[in-house]
């Protein structure tokens, strides 16, 4: 009689997706978080642990409480940084700790550009906000998410403050974003937004 075929993965990787197979049943908080320390106390090898619950790191409860022990032992990992803070915003823990988590990322790898997006998206400020997405597509020309969310950022400003420079900068965005679309959607609904910015009387 043939041996039941092995299970794939390591053991982190297998008791961490019992403990969230379980969570999805019984949706106990407290239980999976007992499981997922107890996980990170058994699991000497980070690389195990980060490819363990990288299937789950869009499920916060599951992220979070891995990540903080990965950063404990790496404090200048620049990508478990960035996805203990993209863990932490999901749980809505504020721009204050998250942007610490992003800078701290940078600090360890300027050329995350994850980390760069959180350091933009963290700030409270809307024209600081803007200016900051600036500096990211500066430094990833190629970026289009950043360049969007540039020309967002620059149209709040202009409409709030009624600043024609702002205004400006959203305009030659969106021209930029609407020339390199590949997309029939994207074509209507950058014309859509520059149809109404032209119309923008300051």
């Amino acid at each position: 009689m043939a041996s039941p075929a092995k299970q794939p993965g390591t053991k982190a990787a297998r008791t961490v997706a019992a403990a969230v197979k379980d969570y999805r049943l019984d949706a106990d908080v407290a239980k999976l978080l007992a499981r997922l320390d107890a996980i990170c106390v058994e699991t000497d090898d980070t690389g195990a642990l980060v490819a363990a619950v990288e299937p789950f790191r869009e499920m916060h409860e599951v992220a979070g409480p891995v990540y903080e022990r990965v950063v404990e032992r790496e404090p200048e990992n620049a990508a478990a940084l960035v996805a203990l803070a993209n863990a932490y915003w999901l749980t809505g823990r504020g721009p204050d700790v998250v942007g610490g988590l992003a800078s701290r990322a940078l600090a360890a790898d300027p050329s995350n550009r994850a980390a760069w997006h959180l350091w933009a998206l963290t700030e409270a400020s809307p024209r600081g906000r803007m200016t900051r997405w600036h500096q990211v597509t500066t430094r990833f020309p190629a970026d289009k998410l950043a360049h969007a969310a540039l020309a967002d950022n620059a149209t709040s400003v202009a409409s709030a403050e009624n600043d024609p420079v702002a205004l400006k900068l959203a305009m030659g965005t969106y021209e930029m974003l609407l020339a390199e679309a590949t997309t029939d959607q994207e074509r209507v609904a950058l014309s859509s937004s520059l149809g109404t910015l032209r119309k923008w009387k300051f």
